[in-house]
């Protein structure tokens, strides 16, 4: 999992009015869909998210980025999105809006988003 800053977030996710434009059209760069998981080092709920979404990196591999934005080294990235509550968890599709989920989620649930926002199906190995 990378960790994004405010340069690589417009670099390979979205410049979205981010340059202070005003400007907000969603044009996502990426080739496979993503999640972005808005995050604190001190957050506990986040760090029970953590390992869970390092299992899915691995199980969804090629298939779904997977990305982390710490929101208190990245404040200006994780104001733009409006984040208040931590862990944020933004699913961006490859065609379409992005969708944020706020909490921690379980793994099935991840993996139902995986399926029903990103179309992103598991792996039957």
């Amino acid at each position: 999992m990378e960790h994004l800053t405010m340069e690589s977030f417009k670099e390979k996710i979205c410049d979205c009015g981010l340059d202070g434009s005003g400007r907000a059209e969603w044009k996502y760069k990426g080739s496979v869909p993503a999640v972005i998981d808005f995050y604190a080092d001190w957050c506990g709920p986040c760090r029970m998210v953590s390992p869970v979404l390092e299992q899915l990196s691995e199980e969804y591999g090629g298939r779904v980025n997977i990305y982390k934005v710490n929101t208190e080294s990245e404040p200006e990235l994780a104001g733009a999105f409006g984040i208040t509550s931590i862990p944020s968890i933004l699913f961006i599709p490859i065609d379409g809006q992005p969708q944020m989920s706020a909490g921690a989620l379980p793994k099935g649930e991840f993996k139902r988003l995986f399926r029903d926002v990103l179309g992103a199906e598991e792996s039957v190995n």
